[in-house]
């Protein structure tokens, strides 16, 4: 699974956890709602800073977004 495929995916799963739509997560993060639409359909390569954006919004660790599932 390719890195891209994997941040795409534990976005839309902690964004969907939440109860959050696109354009709310992008409120709280301060990001248009487009852009997070474009990372969860692997469009775009989010940077450092957009991780730890998106990441406080959603109260989590950067790495999170890295982690295959099963793993803790």
């Amino acid at each position: 699974m390719k890195t891209r495929e994997i941040v795409a995916r534990n976005l839309r799963k902690a964004r969907n956890s939440r109860k959050l739509s696109q354009e709310q997560l992008g409120f709280l993060a301060d990001v248009h709602r487009t852009y997070v639409g474009m990372i969860e359909r692997e469009k775009y390569n989010p940077t450092v800073e957009m991780l730890e954006k998106l990441a406080t919004a959603l109260e989590l660790e950067v790495t999170d977004f890295f982690k295959i599932d099963g793993d803790k």
